[in-house]
């Protein structure tokens, strides 16, 4: 039970990291209409920028540093390029944030090199956040940090479990809950929420007001890439900082995107948390369908593709189980599960 919990509490953390991401590519579609290809890109440059600053200023200066300067590389590539290309409609949008994702790509490898950096958490996130304690007399008990040895010994004829969660997964988890509580108050409790909004649906109202609609725009793609570099700071500490790390969740947050619904924010919060234990409790379970039917006494000869299919284990089609889900949402209801328009 305890290491469920861990596995639990694994996937959920998985799912906020994609939130963390997704919430950024889900503002600048639902503001803006444009589905930013280099997303995952500002998602790099913002581990990367947290890697160099934290061998300068500190990793929490670094942490606020880092996606400030990702917010206002976004904004810039939006006013000089992005803007442009907007009147010719979504193709043009799509290409040119394309194009950019590879440009990027190449700076980080001419800059940083190709090998991945040494990018440590800092002291406070080293080690366990806690340590969750099974025993059979006493049940399930917690402890913050890392438990004492002799807490976690069998004595006695009692076993005793210890399983620890990491401390930079729990930071990760507390900087994801923050941040989407301060985007919801944002949009709905602020002047400049209600702004932002209207600017959407209906421009030249607010142009009528007084409002600069297009600084408007660019402020809401600067934010969108703000928070996927604060994604990248939290990830590159916790996973691993290299050129990869942005063709590893590009396709990925794009079905967290897609599975929750377009433009809608609460939809990918719940899409990521599915996504995100999806990709982590089969993980555990090294069972396929061939051990369920022979279990129910059916025999199925070796040697075909159904056979070969069934021989999988869970563990192993864990990485294509978001994408089928995918597959099913486009089926079964194409505007996602709290989506509001379609495609």
């Amino acid at each position: 039970m305890d290491q469920l919990l861990i596995n639990v509490l694994n996937g959920i953390s998985a799912g906020l990291l994609l939130f963390m991401l997704s919430s950024g590519l889900t503002l600048i579609f639902s503001m803006m209409g444009v589905l930013n290809f280099a997303h995952a890109s500002f998602y790099m440059v913002g581990a990367y920028f947290a890697y160099s600053l934290t061998r300068v200023v500190g990793f929490w200066p670094a942490l606020v540093l880092a996606p400030v300067l990702v917010g206002l590389l976004g904004a810039l590539f939006e006013r000089t390029a992005l803007r442009r290309v907007h009147k010719f409609g979504h193709v043009p949008e799509l290409l040119i944030t394309f194009g950019l994702s590879f440009v990027i790509l190449e700076l980080v490898k001419l800059i940083w090199g190709l090998s991945s950096m040494p990018f440590a958490p800092p002291e406070l996130l080293q080690g366990p956040a806690f340590t969750v304690m099974q025993s059979d007399a006493h049940g399930l008990g917690l402890a913050w940090g890392a438990a004492p040895a002799d807490r976690c010994a069998s004595a006695a004829g009692a076993v005793m479990h210890c399983s620890t969660f990491p401390a930079t997964r729990f930071f990760m988890m507390v900087v994801a809950l923050v941040m989407l509580v301060s985007v919801w108050l944002m949009l709905t409790r602020t002047r400049i929420g209600l702004v932002i909004q209207a600017a959407l649906t209906h421009p030249e109202a607010v142009e009528a007001l007084g409002h600069n609609v297009p600084r408007v725009f660019m402020l809401v793609f600067g934010s969108g890439c703000a928070l996927a570099g604060l994604a990248g700071v939290i990830g590159g500490m916790t996973f691993v900082t290299e050129p990869s790390m942005a063709t590893i969740v590009g396709t990925i947050i794009f079905v967290v995107v897609v599975v929750g619904g377009m433009g809608s924010l609460a939809g990918a919060f719940v899409a990521s948390i599915l996504i995100g234990l999806l990709q982590t409790l089969p993980l555990t379970v090294d069972r396929s369908l061939l051990d369920l039917v022979q279990n129910l006494g059916w025999t199925i000869p070796p040697g075909n593709m159904l056979y070969s299919l069934m021989k999988i284990t869970l563990a192993q089609a864990a990485p294509i189980l978001p994408y089928l889900l995918l597959v099913l949402i486009l089926i079964f209801r194409p505007k996602g599960l709290l989506g509001t328009r379609e495609g």
